[in-house]
């Protein structure tokens, strides 16, 4: 239920989708997040631009803008062309606009969904990356950006505060400002019957200006895939934390798709700290169709209360939780479907569906 186009003008290439099934999909699983009478907000879709040659010397210039239900994102990205054995460097402009459900969503449904806090997150960053040359286990990437971060209401207003009156920034103001250098390793070692994959991400604020934050976040994610017979063992391991300033949407959310299955966005927990465990196993069920059954589980190892205004202990947020359930996995030319039923601890059930890679 979309239309994709491509279009080319001299050398550059433009690409157009637009895409309304994920608004049937979002109806059935989500609670409304944002009341708006727009006939846009029934349109989720992206924007492509690319030159690939924009002054005549191989640089390249990426425009995107990709609109989602309730969340935007527009990225602007420059490279120049440089020797591949050294580290390939990009502009980076970036502005996106999304509800902020991990920490300052409300669980409703015996935790499995969450629904508007009120506090919407708009982020603004520049900067520089930097991606050093890969080797043939290893890649790299260095980035420094200055960011600015802005609270809104689902009115679109500035605020310093939640519905509770407690404060949603670092600073105290309306927007909180930083330079973030951040450091990402990527292992990862394949073969025809397993691999393994582990990547490290540690950010660190530095303070140019006084009342900018300074912290340092890493986090780290380790998975290991093995084939037993015809099926398939996915067991992957999520923690991290954060140490210095910081603000309550920087906590780690626990809870949801790419969490802990049966739980809504954030609703198991956020915190400092957290570590998230999950098993699925993946069985082929005919050519294109596969079955799954999974175990997901989380915590944030008391680290909730750390958090600046804990907002988990005010929501009920239980701190830890575990899923299970099982799922479809649907692949064909245009992409790959996903379908995940889960029951948490509360035996309340939850149905996702997910789409991935696309075709373009």
């Amino acid at each position: 239920m979309g239309a994709q186009k491509s279009i080319h003008a001299g050398k550059a290439k433009i690409d157009v989708n637009v895409d309304f099934t994920h608004k049937i999909c979002a109806s059935m699983m989500l609670p409304s997040l944002r009341n708006t009478g727009s006939p846009l907000s029934l349109v989720i879709g992206s924007l492509c631009i690319k030159h690939p040659n924009l002054f005549g010397g191989s640089e390249k210039l990426d425009v995107s803008w990709d609109k989602g239900l309730y969340d935007s994102n527009i990225l602007v990205a420059y490279r120049r062309p440089r020797p591949q054995w050294v580290a390939q460097q990009c502009f980076v402009m970036q502005h996106s606009l999304s509800p902020e459900i991990g920490v300052h969503g409300i669980p409703v449904d015996n935790f499995s969904r969450s629904g508007s806090g009120g506090v919407n997150l708009s982020r603004f960053s520049v900067g520089l990356d930097l991606n050093e040359p890969a080797s043939s286990k290893w890649s790299s990437t260095t980035s420094v950006k200055f960011e600015n971060v802005r609270l809104l209401s689902d009115d679109d207003h500035s605020i310093t505060r939640d519905l509770d009156g407690f404060p949603v920034t670092c600073s105290g103001n309306a927007h909180d400002s930083m330079v973030v250098l951040k450091q990402e390793s990527q292992y990862a070692k394949a073969n025809e019957h397993s691999f393994s994959r582990f990547t490290m991400q540690i950010e660190q604020g530095i303070p140019v200006l006084s009342k900018w934050l300074i912290f340092n976040r890493f986090k780290f994610v380790a998975s290991k895939g093995i084939k037993l017979g015809p099926a398939f063992l996915l067991t992957s391991l999520t923690g991290g934390s954060i140490v210095g300033d910081m603000a309550p949407y920087q906590a780690f959310a626990i809870g949801g798709l790419g969490s802990v299955r049966g739980y809504g966005e954030g609703a198991v927990g956020s915190g400092r700290s957290c570590l998230v465990a999950n098993t699925e196993v993946t069985f082929p069920l005919s050519k294109m169709l596969e079955g799954s059954v999974f175990l997901d589980c989380g915590t944030d190892l008391g680290s909730g209360r750390l958090v600046p205004g804990n907002p988990a202990m005010r929501q009920g947020k239980p701190g830890s939780g575990v899923g299970f359930g099982y799922g479809l996995r649907f692949k064909s030319p245009v992409g790959h479907f996903q379908v995940d039923y889960a029951i948490n601890a509360f035996q309340q059930k939850t149905l996702y569906f997910g789409v991935t890679n696309l075709a373009s």
